[in-house]
């Protein structure tokens, strides 16, 4: 064992162990020029199978991979034929095994003997992981673009991959798994190139079970509509999932083939595409609209003319944006509410992910236009001064709320 090898009847244990009942978790983390390479294998249950999750870490490029036996085996000879300083730590339901090789090719093995009680593969659902870890993500986020040819997200994709994993959870939270019908219609408004739309078409159907869920794209730049039916074709998408090139504002569930639409997404769509999403989301009458708002210009050009008590603070352009950014979202909440939506603003990410990390979470359950949401609105609407951009778009519906709203309130609420 000069070359710092461990022994066959060493690497024979270990391969009992993690292909035999009992097996828990084995990891191998090796030194390779100052850095790490740390690679994790763990039992998984996916839709009744049982698989093997491998989880590869190095540096900041991070790689999951759902697994069957055959696959594994060979994932796992490829860590045993690793050379130089490494450890490896088998963990069963009997047992543990450390194996240890020192930088000058010293090999150190110990066993313990751990009384566990544990299934040969733990359901998925019982550990609250990633939601790209929920599945076998890697064809997907190649297709993306994602992931590199080997599997390992891109550095320069960390940030989107953690973002759309964020909203996923947000997602899944909202939806839940299926009771009864078991289909499900979504639109992702300005869908860009689908990271998200292909992510949670993958996601709603092979992790909370739903066994129908078809999903529209909507974006009016034609290069990313082509590149996301490209990624939808490369993993077989395209029977459930369509991106059609246009405006949100034109478009129709009809075009899809859609008799319903019950989750509306938007993230990251810009100014007043994501008023327009809320917009026909309402019209539709879905059940969830799951907001990510992006920059928001409209409300500046009324608020840049302010005068009085806050002429100074809008003389300043960051505070001023700013302050549009929490007025606006206040105000598309407000309306949601009206409308008969029970309705939360949420960070869904940390704010190192982003700076646009608030997301407007809507859940159709309640009878609209409630006096007290109606008069809470335009208290706040008045003391601006402004008619907010949203509201002009559902002027039809709202007008008559409003109106009734102001005659309620006596009068008392009037424009300034």
């Amino acid at each position: 064992m000069g070359d710092g090898a461990p022994g066959a009847s060493v690497f024979d244990e270990v391969r009992g162990g993690v292909f035999g009942a009992g097996f828990v978790k084995f990891v191998d983390t090796a030194l390779r020029g100052g850095s790490r390479s740390r690679v994790s294998i763990r039992p998984v249950a996916i839709a009744g199978k049982r698989l093997f999750q491998v989880q590869t870490d190095e540096g900041r490029s991070v790689s999951v991979k759902n697994l069957g036996e055959e696959e594994a085996r060979s994932a796992l000879e490829a860590l045993l034929s690793r050379r130089g300083a490494r450890e490896m730590h088998l963990l069963t339901a009997g047992g543990d095994l450390h194996v240890r090789v020192t930088r000058k090719g010293r090999v150190l093995v110990s066993r313990a003997k751990v009384a566990r009680e544990v299934p040969a593969a733990q359901p998925h659902d019982r550990v609250k992981r990633a939601p790209l870890d929920s599945f076998d993500s890697s064809a997907l986020l190649k297709a993306l673009g994602v992931a590199s040819g080997d599997g390992s997200v891109r550095a320069t994709m960390r940030g989107k991959y953690y973002q759309v994993n964020e909203f996923l959870r947000v997602v899944g939270d909202a939806v839940g798994a299926p009771r009864g019908d078991s289909s499900l219609t979504v639109v992702d408004c300005g869908c860009g190139k689908a990271y998200l739309s292909l992510a949670a078409w993958q996601y709603l159907r092979e992790s909370l079970g739903w066994k129908s869920v078809r999903v529209a794209g909507v974006d009016r730049r034609a290069d990313v509509v082509a590149a996301a039916r490209a990624a939808a074709s490369a993993i077989g998408a395209d029977d459930e999932v369509g991106f059609f090139e246009g405006d949100i504002a034109a478009f129709e569930p009809s075009a899809a083939g859609f008799g319903r639409v019950d989750v509306v997404l938007s993230f990251h769509a810009c100014d007043t595409a994501t008023d327009e999403a809320l917009a026909k989301g309402a019209e539709w009458r879905a059940k969830h609209i799951l907001c990510a708002p992006c920059c928001q210009h409209e409300l500046q050009k009324e608020l840049s003319r302010a005068e009085g008590a806050f002429a100074g603070l809008m003389r300043q352009s960051i505070l001023r944006e700013r302050m549009c950014d929490l007025l606006t979202d206040s105000f598309r909440a407000m309306i949601m509410r009206i409308l008969g939506y029970r309705t939360r603003v949420v960070e869904f990410v940390s704010g190192e992910a982003t700076a646009r990390n608030v997301m407007i979470r809507c859940l159709r359950t309640l009878a609209a236009g409630t006096p007290g949401a109606v008069e809470e609105y335009l208290a706040l609407r008045d003391f601006w001064r402004v008619t907010p951009w949203l509201e002009k778009r559902l002027s039809g519906r709202l007008a008559p709320m409003l109106r009734d709203g102001a005659e309620g309130a006596g009068g008392n609420v009037q424009r300034q």
